[in-house]
């Protein structure tokens, strides 16, 4: 297993970060637990959860899991979301920040969280309020770092002039969705990152199973999320992702590699990117997502797969002023 710091921090992940949304929902505990297992046989010393997965049960075992080994891992959770039905149990308040952080902290049976993502954006409340409390919560020792999921880069940056105008802790990770038919972070985010030494923890290198094989243009399973879930039929239902799947499927076959393996090293080898999130219902499906950490993408080999899908236009239409900045 390879390690990386993530941007400024000094702090070195393993070069696969392990997802848990699945503990306690598809992945019982004896599976949650098996796979944790494997992850640290191999060398994985990155867990992400949040406190909405399976309604805070992620957080649970993923907290058993942990126990005796706590100072040798390094964890990320999330809060945002609703977390009860109580008006007030969701967004970034300082109130429900705080909440958030405390039934973390018990789930998770730990003093403090090395990585605390603001899950996603919140207009309701002033970005100096969510800044300040985490800023806090670094200065208590609940939180080591905070970070970020699923904000524009402008928002981001919006952020980052508030922390250093008023001397708070800032963001030094940011977790956006990112595979090969999902590139929007191509544009904007991911060089942001790399200018300002932000660590990037992609989540969904498969697409939801869109990119393991199973989907094609008229290929479908009877399960899976992208069939029974709407908010991922929402997200890759648009054809042309099935046409980007089949070429990429096709193209992993006649290299006699599984789809799998080669859509989570294809975001591996984009140099921005720290660490992709990988995660599973058992640990074969683990293992194929495993396999990545043995191909060593060249440069060349990532552009060939990348011309099998839509390449996100640039931010500005002045194309010919761009350079590639992480070159």
């Amino acid at each position: 297993m390879k390690y990386r710091a993530i941007g400024k921090t000094g702090v070195q992940v393993s070069s696969l970060c392990f997802g848990t949304m699945s503990f306690g929902g598809n992945a019982d505990e004896e599976a949650s637990k098996a796979m944790f297992k494997r992850c640290r046989e191999v060398g994985i010393n990155f867990f992400d959860t949040a406190d909405v997965y399976s309604q805070g049960r992620s957080e649970e075992i993923l907290g058993k899991c942990i126990a005796h080994e706590r100072d040798n891992v390094v964890l990320s959770t999330k809060v945002f979301w609703p977390t009860s039905a109580d008006v007030n149990g969701r967004g970034l308040s300082r109130r429900h920040i705080i909440q958030g952080v405390e039934a973390s902290l018990r789930r998770l049976k730990t003093d403090y969280i090395d990585f605390y993502f603001v899950h996603d954006f919140d207009p309701r409340t002033p970005m100096e309020e969510t800044i300040q409390v985490l800023d806090d919560l670094q200065r208590q020792g609940k939180i080591l770092y905070s970070a970020v999921s699923n904000w524009a880069a402008w928002q981001i940056a919006m952020a980052l002039g508030i922390s250093a105008r008023e001397h708070l802790a800032c963001f030094e990770l940011i977790q956006p969705m990112y595979n090969l038919v999902k590139r929007q972070a191509e544009v904007e985010i991911l060089p942001f990152a790399v200018s300002q030494q932000i660590g990037v923890i992609s989540y969904s290198p498969l697409g939801a199973g869109l990119l393991t094989g199973k989907y094609g243009v008229n290929k479908r399973p009877n399960q899976g999320r992208l069939v029974q879930e709407k908010r991922y039929t929402d997200r890759y239902g648009d054809e042309m992702n099935f046409i980007v799947a089949e070429r990429f499927t096709a193209y992993a076959s006649e290299r006699g590699i599984h789809p799998a393996t080669l859509a989570v090293a294809w975001v591996m080898a984009n140099p921005a990117i720290t660490a992709p999130i990988i995660g599973a219902r058992n640990l074969e499906q683990f293992e194929y997502s495993l396999a990545a950490i043995d191909i060593d993408m060249t440069p060349e080999w990532r552009d060939e797969i990348s011309a099998l899908s839509i390449t996100p236009a640039p931010a500005t239409d002045r194309t010919e002023t761009l350079l590639p900045i992480w070159t």
